[in-house]
């Protein structure tokens, strides 16, 4: 079952759970809206692959973590925690996170293969781990990971 179809099917049951699923529904509402926008800006393709469905969502989860730190700032509890329910509904759909061993051994990798060497490497190593951890790490993780494998 893709994400697509899994994101379909769990709003049909939110639509049932009516209050319970409340928040669920209106957060899968969302995600399917936005991945309906990236498809219509996709202009020659009809419909998104697993990956770039999957990076729609991680934008989603980013921009929920955004907002959740400036809620922070506010002191805005209430919307704290409706934020961190919709990223933990949002992550539902994101396969498991890759742990910080598994993706520094691939950056280890990357870098053997590339033969990158200091700041200017970060770009190639990059364009090799980027699409080896689609959905499964975030790009600015890698970034961190990469400077401090180059700079050792």
């Amino acid at each position: 079952m893709t994400t697509k179809e899994k994101l379909m099917a769990d709003m049909k049951q939110a639509m049932k759970d009516r209050e319970a699923g409340k928040l669920r529904l209106e957060v899968i509402r969302m995600i399917r809206s936005d991945i309906r926008n990236a498809e219509i800006n996709n202009k020659g393709k009809e419909e998104l692959t697993e990956s770039e469905v999957l990076a729609v969502i991680m934008k989603g989860v980013k921009l929920r973590e955004d907002s959740l730190a400036e809620f922070t700032k506010g002191g805005r509890q209430d919307l704290i925690d409706q934020t961190k329910e919709e990223i933990a509904i949002l992550k539902s759909y994101l396969p498991a996170a890759l742990s910080d061993e598994e993706l520094t051994e691939i950056i280890r990798k990357a870098i053997a293969e590339t033969g990158a060497q200091g700041p200017k490497g970060i770009g190639l190593i990059m364009k090799t781990v980027l699409p080896q951890v689609q959905g499964r790490a975030d790009g600015s993780r890698i970034s961190k990971l990469a400077k401090t494998l180059l700079s050792q």
